[in-house]
């Protein structure tokens, strides 16, 4: 009886009061360990075949149930509770594994939850004066596609950068427009002998769309699983954002901002280094 733990349990229980109160309760508490640990593991082995999806089909709940039970008795007829405990020791290995990629996929998602409380307004409210509102709500709350987004880019992109261009070659500063595809974006490029030159342009960039989003019903429809917007992207590799709020003269006014700042760091001569036109790393 000293290796039995079951019969144990029990004889210890007839040395207390009630005994056949407390018998009965130790394998209530006993039923309802191995229910709710078989229900937690139809619910993740669910929640797996089904990628996390909210819903899935009743029968496929039963199926997993019933496969689980049948895998239980199995190994209880093979070698008793000996051969359960040793499966259970040969797959706690390779969950082990599972384990740690649970800890890097939480630090990651506090790194985004980090970056989310910890982002400030979007770049394209800074040069919004508020003017035609009514229009840019419609943009905010409609999905784009890819025609649209080029369609943007060819036209009030490209109006602001020619205007831009004018401008530039009629204080003597040459510039060029460069238009390229595969995604589709378009250039601004204000060219110097011995500095790097400025570099400013807007790009076709897309993004895959969640799933809460696809189906919210209080949002427009959206057919496909990317949404597309044109983002703005620097000629130093700084990240660069969406800007497909900005009027003609919205884009104008940020495209001469980073010029702006561009002459501010090459004038500086700390920067001697990094803004020479043969430098490795362009870092204006």
């Amino acid at each position: 009886m000293a290796t039995n733990a079951d019969a144990l349990t029990f004889r210890l229980l007839e040395y207390l009061p009630l005994t056949s109160i407390t018998s009965f309760m130790v394998i209530a508490i006993i039923i309802i360990f191995f229910v709710t640990s078989a229900d937690s593991g139809i619910l993740v082995m669910n929640s797996i075949s089904t990628k996390n999806f909210p819903k899935s089909p009743k029968w496929q709940m039963v199926f997993w149930g019933v496969a689980l039970a049948a895998l239980a008795l199995l190994l209880l007829n093979a070698g008793g509770l000996q051969s359960l405990q040793t499966m259970t020791l040969l797959t706690a290995l390779p969950f082990s594994i599972i384990m740690i990629l649970f800890v890097v996929s939480l630090l990651k998602g506090l790194m985004v939850d980090k970056s989310y409380y910890d982002r400030k307004l979007s770049a394209y409210t800074v040069p919004w004066s508020g003017e035609f509102w009514k229009e840019r709500l419609k943009q905010i709350i409609s999905i784009n596609d890819k025609p649209s987004v080029d369609t943007f880019i060819q036209t009030t992109v490209k109006a602001a950068f020619t205007d831009l261009q004018m401008e530039f070659q009629q204080n003597g500063i040459p510039t060029e427009i460069n238009t390229l595809s595969n995604p589709t974006r378009i250039e601004i490029t204000v060219q110097y002998n011995r500095l790097n030159n400025f570099l400013y342009g807007v790009k076709n960039q897309s993004q895959t769309v969640s799933n809460f989003v696809i189906e919210e019903s209080n949002l427009p429809n959206v057919e496909d699983s990317k949404r597309y917007f044109p983002e703005a992207y620097f000629g130093d590799q700084r990240e660069g954002y969406d800007v497909q709020y900005f009027t003609k003269n919205e884009l104008i006014s940020d495209v001469l901002k980073h010029y702006e700042r561009y002459l501010e760091i090459v004038a500086a001569e700390e920067n001697e280094l990094f803004v020479s036109s043969d430098a490795n790393k362009r870092m204006y």
